[in-house]
C-alpha cells in the first residue's frame, strides 16, 4: 500500500488550524532513538506523535504544579 492510497481525515471548521511552527534539532543518536521507538511501536505520523507527546508532558506537569488550597505538609497530617 502506498502512502497516497490512504484516506486522509479532512479538517473540519471545528478543529483549529495549525499555523505555528516549532523547529527542533536532534543529534544523530537522538534521532536514531526516536526512529527506533517509532518503528517498534509502528507509529507512522511522526509530527502527530511529537505534538501529542510534548503536549501530554506539559499538561501533566501543569496538573501537578497547579495551586492547591492547602500546602502538602498540611494535607499529609
Amino acid at each position: 500500500m502506498r502512502k497516497r492510497d490512504k484516506v486522509c481525515a479532512r479538517a473540519t471548521p471545528l478543529t483549529p488550524k495549525r499555523e505555528h511552527r516549532i523547529v527542533c534539532l536532534l543529534s544523530k543518536e537522538e534521532m536514531r532513538i526516536v526512529d527506533r521507538y517509532l518503528e517498534s511501536y509502528k507509529i507512522t505520523n511522526k509530527s502527530r506523535w511529537f505534538r501529542e507527546t510534548i503536549l501530554h508532558f506539559i499538561y501533566r506537569n501543569l496538573q501537578e504544579d497547579a495551586p492547591t488550597l492547602f500546602k502538602e505538609y498540611d494535607m499529609r497530617r
